[in-house]
């Protein structure tokens, strides 16, 4: 039987707080099938990033586990924490975190180079062009709008076609318009590989594209709602810019 892309089982995290422990993520357990997508969401403090984090293998829980292909990540060393991650998970931040030294292109190779894969040159550029930003792959981040970014991160995440995808936030610093234009190019990307998608998000609009949507009060999980009807997700990308 094939294992699920995630599976947190009593995840729990603690940290020191003055003279007690503070628990930012009580007992959560969650099973996230392969090629699914889960939006976490939940007031500030209720400790979306933190599980986001946990289950990328970012930090290590203080209780629980968490599984990737039915494989425990929890003891694994920082070494094999990184192996993991460059072959098969992507990350997308709110605040971008590409490398302002790299231009757009180098940026989305980067990762590539680092896998071994084959013509990464090639697939970098396919990745821009994907994204509609083929035209300014030899820009530096500073010389992109925040949309652009976040574009090319989505760009670099997507490029290695890791099996599971985390995004925290992903449009949480874009406006309205911006926003909307990244959430299409994510899904339509995501749609396309079938890559299984775990997003934190405060938008309820956001939200209302996943699969199944997971809400989080005081770290524990309050209830998880499941989508009603089927949703046509965008097949192709339209590589007008933002």
């Amino acid at each position: 039987m094939t294992p699920p892309a995630l599976e947190l089982r009593r995840l729990t995290k603690r940290l020191p707080s003055g003279d007690r422990l503070l628990t930012i993520l009580d007992a959560v357990d969650l099973v996230v099938p392969r090629g699914e997508f889960v939006a976490i969401l939940g007031p500030s403090g209720s400790g979306k990033s933190t599980l986001l984090g946990l289950a990328a293998g970012l930090d290590r829980p203080s209780e629980g586990e968490v599984r990737i292909d039915g494989r425990a990540i929890h003891d694994l060393s920082e070494d094999a924490l990184a192996r993991l991650r460059r072959g098969r998970i992507g990350f997308v931040f709110q605040s971008f975190q590409l490398l302002p030294n790299l231009t757009a292109l180098e940026n989305v190779l980067l990762p590539l180079e680092l896998a071994g894969g084959r013509e990464p040159l090639g697939r970098a550029r396919a990745m821009l062009a994907d994204v509609g930003l083929a035209e300014r792959e030899h820009h530096y981040p500073v010389q992109l709008s925040g949309g652009e970014q976040q574009r090319v991160a989505l760009a670099r995440a997507f490029a290695p076609e890791p099996a599971l995808l985390f995004a925290d936030e992903p449009t949480g610093n874009l406006d309205g318009a911006t926003g909307a234009r990244v959430l299409e190019t994510l899904t339509a990307l995501r749609a396309r590989t079938g890559t299984t998608l775990v997003l934190v998000t405060h938008d309820p609009s956001v939200a209302a594209l996943a699969d199944r949507r997971v809400h989080l009060r005081d770290g524990r999980i309050e209830r998880i709602e499941t989508a009603s009807a089927a949703r046509e997700l965008p097949l192709a990308l339209d590589p007008a810019p933002a």
